[in-house]
């Protein structure tokens, strides 16, 4: 019995993943290219490709990280030639993770100033697309620490009303950028609340960006009004610790500080600089450690 494509490829991922979650990127290699001969170039093995170049570069193998990626731009440019990036839903991750590897290995290379400067002409690329904000995330990896801190848009909020960039001078500012459908997120909120509690009395502002997705729980399509009475229920629910917190609801927010991964963690200075930019969740022991730190100085 053939097995319909979308089944394959959800085994070529995982192999391709479970191979290089045991550091066997040679397995991983023998998987896509067996898909290859036996199903051709697809979107789907082009999202392999990235994967592997993932792994190579996580490895540190950056010869192969940088041909990986190169496959998979390559496999990619062709079906590009007929669709939009985003009207299949492989394509932006076989891209966007590319780029990605691409930026990193150049950092790794050749210095951050010249990964900077290709990530740059990508996210110029691709400013239309879903990929910007991942691509701009990788930017602000490699050059916002250390930067004045993106003012926030706050034409639209949940909460309390966002604090303007003059207010928030003079006080250390932990940004909590989150997303409804978000499960680390949720499972972060308590380490944020708890951060809240520390070191509020010591100066500390929360504030929680999020934004809109089109769709709310199941993946059902969702008016802007719809989506917002979801949101206000899923932080009634999930983030009632949090509920004094400012919440910003704009995208523009997330593209500005590549926040592509949720949770996505910012600590800023008493003087508006980008002191921590991390994707991704922290230990409640790490976090305060890092604000810890901040307020020290």
């Amino acid at each position: 019995m053939i097995l319909p494509l979308f089944l394959a490829y959800f085994s070529l991922v995982n192999d391709v993943v479970g191979h290089i979650n045991q550091r066997d990127l040679a397995a991983a290699e023998r998987a896509a290219e067996s898909y290859r001969a036996a199903s051709g170039a697809t979107p789907e093995l082009s999202a392999a490709y990235s994967w592997i170049a993932r792994g190579a570069l996580a490895f540190r193998r950056y010869d192969e990280a940088e041909a990986y990626a190169g496959k998979a731009r390559q496999t990619a440019a062709e079906f590009l030639k007929t669709r939009k990036l985003d009207s299949d839903p492989w394509l932006p991750t076989a891209v966007g993770a590319a780029i990605e590897v691409e930026g990193n290995v150049l950092a790794a290379r050749e210095g951050r100033g010249e990964a900077v400067t290709y990530l740059r002409q990508q996210l110029a690329e691709f400013a239309t697309t879903s990929i910007h904000e991942r691509i701009q995330k990788n930017i602000n990896l490699l050059s916002l620490e250390g930067k004045s801190a993106p003012p926030l848009e706050s034409v639209a909020w949940m909460g309390s009303k966002p604090p303007s960039s003059a207010a928030l001078r003079g006080h250390p500012v932990l940004l909590f950028f989150w997303a409804h459908w978000c499960s680390d997120c949720k499972a972060e909120g308590p380490v944020i609340a708890s951060m809240l509690h520390r070191f509020g009395s010591r100066g500390l502002i929360v504030i929680a960006p999020t934004r809109r997705y089109g769709y709310v729980a199941g993946g059902n399509d969702a008016s802007p009004a719809e989506e917002r009475t979801y949101i206000e229920s899923v932080r009634r629910q999930y983030y009632a610790d949090l509920k004094s917190v400012p919440v910003p609801l704009s995208a523009a927010n997330f593209r500005t500080y590549g926040a592509s991964t949720t949770p996505t963690l910012v600590l800023i200075d008493r003087a508006g600089i980008v002191r921590m930019y991390h994707p991704g969740v922290l230990s409640e022991t790490d976090l305060a450690a890092r604000i810890e730190a901040l307020l020290a100085n």
